[in-house]
């Protein structure tokens, strides 16, 4: 339910009528970002993970998310 939610909520964000649209775009990368590790830690169960493998996951979520960022604004 929770990555419907966001799903959900991803697309609500596009349909709005805005002014900043920078910021709805960051958002929009943040909830995909959430969902990337969502789907990792339960359905790839790296939850369980050692925390080595955790650890790299968390760093490859956070990295992937500031570097689309980053291009975004840049452009």
């Amino acid at each position: 339910m929770v990555l419907v939610s966001a799903t959900f909520l991803s697309w609500a964000l596009t349909t709005e009528e805005a002014r900043a649209g920078d910021v709805i775009a960051v958002a929009i990368l943040m909830i995909a970002a959430a969902k990337v590790r969502l789907v990792g830690l339960h359905f790839m169960q790296l939850r369980d993970a050692p925390g080595l493998l955790r650890g790299m996951f968390e760093l490859y979520v956070v990295a992937l998310f500031m570097a689309l960022v980053g291009l975004f604004l840049a452009a």
